[in-house]
């Protein structure tokens, strides 16, 4: 069960940049009291013409000091916002939101993690989850700024791949997968990812084809993060409870899904057009 959602002042405890574009932002709040991976939290700007908060990922969670991390890349005047704000400030939080990533199926299991872009922070909470089990994580970058790599060796066998061929594999994460040994002859028994929708929707094949279960955690465009405006739904292969048709709200029942609950990707609604959507 999900605690209330509850808007809250948090103290920035600390700040940074970890790559061109990508921040990280710790915070001091109750709201980590319960975080789990997976999760995210709505961020306000201070700047009223803005009403609706920024959802971003929970990157790391410490119950014990109560802090949450959040890693996010600029994407536009909020998050541009938020690169600027400086230790012993307050941050207007709303959260813990959404739905986290299910740890019970990967108990005793051979595990892949696979994060792309922006999508990789919130993976790192649930690889320190997971500690004890086999784990292999692949990351999939623009170039050879690989933020959070030093995080996630300590959890897992980490490769990498990126786009301009600087650094690991050249390509994306499948191109990782499909041309590493190492990886491939694991046999993994389980998938669990976060990025863009063209990755996910290649997990959800890949998994298909391998006859195994994959969690997708979707990054989409949010308005309420609450479920109330219906602005972020996928097509599911169960009828929602909430609008009694087969969607499913990504801020409220999501952003994690089982692959095969997921009948249609939100970027395949569209006519086919390739657009990566970012929630954080």
């Amino acid at each position: 069960m999900i605690p209330t959602k509850r808007k809250e002042s948090a103290e920035i405890i600390h700040t940074g940049q970890l790559a061109a574009d990508v921040y990280e932002m710790i915070l001091k709040t109750e709201l980590a009291s319960h975080a789990v991976a997976g999760q995210f939290v709505a961020v306000y700007t201070k700047d009223a013409s803005r009403l609706l908060p920024r959802p971003i990922s929970i990157c790391e969670t410490d119950h014990e000091k109560k802090t949450l991390r959040l890693v996010y890349r600029i994407l536009g005047a909020g998050t541009k916002e938020f690169s600027t704000y400086q230790t012993g400030q307050k941050a207007e939080l709303l959260g813990t939101l959404g739905n986290g990533y299910p740890l019970e199926p990967a108990k005793g299991k051979k595990i892949l993690l696979l994060g792309g872009g922006i999508g990789i922070p919130p993976l790192l909470e649930l690889a320190k989850c997971l500690q004890g089990e086999k784990v292999t994580i692949v990351l999939g970058y623009r170039d050879n700024q690989m933020f959070l790599k030093e995080d996630f060796e300590h959890y897992g066998n980490v490769y990498v791949a990126t786009e301009d061929g600087s650094a690991g594999q050249q390509g994306n994460v499948f191109d990782a997968l499909e041309k590493s040994e190492d990886i491939n002859k694991l046999n993994h028994d389980i998938i669990y990812s976060c990025g863009p929708m063209p990755m996910l929707r290649a997990v959800k094949r890949y998994a298909k084809e391998k006859n195994i279960p994959a969690y997708l955690s979707m990054e989409e465009r949010m308005a309420c993060g609450i479920g109330a405006c219906l602005g972020c739904v996928c097509k599911t292969v169960h009828k929602d409870l909430h609008s009694h048709v087969y969607n499913a709200r990504i801020c409220t029942e999501g952003p994690v899904f089982l692959a095969e609950d997921v009948a249609i990707l939100p970027e395949e609604q569209n006519a086919g057009e390739e657009i990566t959507c970012g929630r954080k």
